[in-house]
């Protein structure tokens, strides 16, 4: 059970037993930084999230949502209509990590080019 003590207390992320690893391993997987990125915008139900997405099954989406709405990362709110409407929803905490995420992302894309000439130089030389 986290205490306010732990929540105060700022982790190590080099000390082996600190839970900080179990956030960098959220934030670090691909789709929780996809997710983030496509709710930045704001609401979105499964649907057009998956689709903004790109590429996620439905599966796999699903356990990611849970995982960041466990974490504190979004909420996900359930309208009573027919049939049931669900919006997921950054909370402040997801939305403190999107601009960490853009600033990654658009590194990635500028330097894309340069990473897979460097995969491609790489396996010709034989490693």
């Amino acid at each position: 059970m986290v205490t306010k003590r732990d929540v105060l207390e700022r982790g190590n992320a080099f000390d082996p037993d600190c839970p900080t690893r179990v956030v960098l391993d959220r934030i670090g997987d691909k789709w929780t930084v996809l997710v983030i990125g496509a709710l930045m915008e704001g609401p979105l139900r499964f649907t057009a999230l998956r689709q903004r997405v790109g590429g996620v099954a439905p599966k796999v989406l699903t356990q990611t949502l849970r995982a960041m709405e466990r974490d504190g990362l979004l909420t996900r709110t359930v309208f009573a209509q027919v049939p049931p409407r669900v919006d997921y929803t950054l909370t402040d905490l997801g939305v403190s990590l999107g601009g960490p995420i853009a600033v990654l992302t658009d590194w990635a894309e500028a330097h894309v080019g340069r990473i897979v000439a460097a995969r491609d130089d790489f396996e010709a030389h034989g490693a």
